[in-house]
């Protein structure tokens, strides 16, 4: 079984390959769907948030407000670190253990680990079962568009989210391999296509 970690800046077109090789029959375990799972009330994640960052960030029904969390956290590197030591820890953990029950399954197949901040946050004892690391990437301008049309915010406040990350560039040189996603959907999966055919052996 192999495990390849598939990330991708906001905007780079991430969502739509993962979505792509799940379609195609892969294990894709996806780091922002468990982050939903641990915030659910009752989870230990949340009770810790909420011991940190006050019940301001709870909707009235208990569930977590992740507009109100992350204004709290932005431009604040002290509490942005609290929050992700709190959520990061959890969701690797979670990711191993699935992981280990795929290979328990039979599962033969690539797994693939959905991870948005993979360089910015997976520890070394995720990445050193990563075969391969793929990076997918299109041009800035590109990105902001995507993003301004899909969210409906400003084109400062995506630059805001970008700065936040790691750059393009610095992504391209730690990446095994480059999924490059300017064109049409046709290219992207053409691209995967062929990827798909080489590793999966």
């Amino acid at each position: 079984m192999k495990v390849i970690g598939l990330t991708g800046g906001i905007g780079s077109g991430k969502s739509t390959v993962s979505a792509y090789l799940s379609e195609k029959g892969y294990a894709v375990i996806d780091a922002d769907k468990i982050a939903r799972e641990i915030v659910m009330p009752g989870e230990p994640a949340l009770y810790e948030l909420v011991s940190v960052f006050s019940n301001d960030i709870l909707n009235e029904d208990g569930t977590l407000n992740r507009k109100k969390l992350g204004g709290t956290v932005f431009g604040d590197h002290a509490l942005r670190e609290r929050m992700n030591d709190i959520m990061h820890g959890e969701i690797l953990k979670i990711m191993k253990e699935r992981i280990d029950e795929l290979a328990v399954s039979g599962y033969n197949r690539i797994v693939f680990l959905d991870i948005p901040l993979l360089f910015e946050t997976a520890d070394a004892k995720l990445t050193t079962v990563m075969e391969q690391i793929w990076v997918v990437d299109t041009d800035d301008e590109i990105r902001i568009k995507r993003i301004i049309e899909r969210d409906g915010v400003s084109r400062r406040d995506v630059l805001k989210i970008m700065n936040n990350q790691m750059s393009s560039g610095e992504k391209r040189k730690r990446a095994d391999v480059v999924i490059e996603n300017s064109g049409s959907e046709e290219k992207l999966y053409q691209q995967l296509d062929k990827l798909i055919q080489s590793h999966d052996k």
